[in-house]
Formats: C-alpha cells, structure tokens, sequence
C-alpha cells in the first residue's frame, strides 16, 4: 500500500493536469459508471491528499474520494491510450492527458459531508500545514499498545506506513514493542520531526529514501527494497551491523536492530 508522500505527490501531478480543465470523467470497468456521470465535464477545483486518501472538489459542488488500498493504481498517458484497458475503474481525460485508476479499494462520489466524516476518522497527516502534532502526542501518550503498532493506526496518525515506521523508529532509537505510555514527549517531538522530513523528503524526490545524503551514496534509477534504507528489509543494521529482526505489529512485520534500539 503506498505511503502518504505517494498520495501527496500524485495529488499535485496530477492537479497539474487537470486543473480548472473541463474534465471528462468514465467507467471503462462499467463499477463507476453512475457515479463518473455525476460530474462528467465539470471542472476540478482541487485535489487534496489527507493520508492515504485522495479528494476530488468538482465545480458542481461533489467530492470524489479515491483510496488505494493494496492493489489500487494509477496511469498517466500524455497522449490517450490506443489500446483498450477494460478493467480501469475511473477514467479522467482532458486535451492532453489520460488518467486511468484501477483497483481501488474505494472509488466514489459524495459531498463535503462525507468527505469530512472519513476525515474526522483519521489522525493528522504529517504533510499537512494543519497538522497537529499535540494531537498524535496525546493519542499515543494515552494507550498501552507498542509505539510501532501506534504509527500504523491511522486513526493516530494518517499516511504512515511500513517503511517509514521502522526508520522512524530507528533514527530515534526507539523500540517498536515500546508502550505508547512510555514515550516521553521528548522522545515524541524527535520522532515527529524524523517523520514529517522524510515524508517530504519522499514527495519531493517521489520514492522512499531514508539514508543521510551526507554519510552515504544514495543509488539513483531502480533500486531494490532495503537500498535506501537504515533497516528496513535490511539483513543488517546500516550501521552498527548487528542482524536485523522483526517483531509483527499491526498486521504487518516492523523491521528494527536489537542494539541501536533496545527493548
């Protein structure tokens, strides 16, 4: 599932596009049809990321939202397609760009009403100017549960995912089974900071890279998972070389060194 700093980055490259443009909007798959038809030629006034979610505001007044999920994705075609693609959910044309999305977990049309009832469900999304870090403090401060379990609930905190919570964690030297209740404010504060940098560190060179620019080389092009990372699906630690381990947190296993971040 991508991370916020995806979703954030394709909320701009793709506003680019189709700003105030009218906006031809379809269903090749058919699932959308009635809904596409709702704002089919309106213009789009913004596209907002809030975590993992996407916001359509139309110029009729409707709001779109789009959540990837696992398997959901987009395609960009600077010229229109001249192939079939039957299995896109929603189609976006305008004179100079197609914008296909295929199998996401959710595809609708709404209003600010039921856009701001997902949002009210969701913690703060560290790439947002409203972001309120005093707000995810208190939420975790207050609950047992493990650190690392914490910064996957996005009801805490929104756009967090697998990667950027193990190296999060570890450039605060911060144990993924540590108590909620055990971290100090302090200890918040830093980790708030390492996760609002590396997010847009992330949007602004749109992939995930973790490393210090300055202690090593960052690959460049295609790299593999654990290329641009401290230990995330890394054997051994960057830098202490210890071997990594994992620890299952939130449905999904968190990467973290046994030394650099002691229990």
């Amino acid at each position: 599932m991508p991370e916020g700093h995806t979703l954030h980055r394709i909320a701009i490259d793709h506003f680019a596009l189709l700003r105030g443009k009218p906006v031809g909007v379809s269903s090749p798959q058919g699932r959308f049809a009635a809904s596409a038809a709702l704002v089919d030629g309106n213009r789009l006034k913004n596209l907002e990321a809030y975590g993992k979610h996407l916001f359509y505001h139309w110029s009729n007044g409707m709001v779109g939202h789009v959540h990837l999920g696992l398997f959901g994705r987009f395609v960009v075609y600077r010229k229109h397609p001249q192939h079939a693609v039957p299995n896109v959910r929603m189609r976006l044309v305008v004179r100079k760009a197609t914008i296909d999305l295929s199998g996401p977990t959710d595809c609708a049309i709404g209003t600010i009403d039921d856009r701001n009832r997902i949002v009210a469900r969701l913690g703060p999304d560290p790439l947002r100017n409203d972001a309120d870090p005093d707000q995810v403090f208190a939420a975790i401060s207050r609950r047992v549960a493990p650190i690392g379990q914490l910064l996957l609930d996005q009801k805490v905190i929104s756009g967090i995912g697998n990667v950027y919570r193990a190296e999060a964690l570890f450039l605060n030297r911060i144990h993924p089974r540590r108590p909620g209740t055990a971290i100090t404010r302090s200890q918040f504060d830093g980790l708030w900071a390492t996760i609002v940098r590396m997010l847009q560190e992330g949007m602004a060179a749109n992939r995930i890279v973790t490393l210090d620019a300055d202690q090593f080389e960052i690959p460049t092009g295609v790299t593999r998972r654990g290329e641009t990372t401290y230990v995330y699906h890394r054997d051994l630690c960057l830098l202490c070389g210890s071997p990594i381990l994992t620890v299952g947190l939130g449905g999904r296993p968190c990467y973290y060194c046994p030394v650099d971040q002691p229990n």
